[in-house]
């Protein structure tokens, strides 16, 4: 299991429709909830199926994880 938490910024091997490979992580589990940094569409996807994608994780500020 990686190691990711919110606010990390995952770089994937596939791009979004939209053109970008950059994920921000709004929430953390077996799921995990992702906002494209190119066109900002938010959507859920299963911990199992993101892990196969991930080309790196960057990681984010997380002081404002509870806010």
């Amino acid at each position: 299991m990686m190691k990711i938490q919110i606010n990390d910024i995952l770089i994937m091997k596939k791009q979004h429709p939209c053109g970008a490979k950059e994920m921000l992580v709004l929430r953390a589990g077996m799921d995990f909830r992702l906002r494209c940094t190119g066109c900002g569409r938010e959507f859920m996807t299963p911990r199992i199926k993101l892990e196969k994608y991930i080309r790196q994780v960057i990681p984010g500020n997380s002081e404002n994880q509870k806010n």
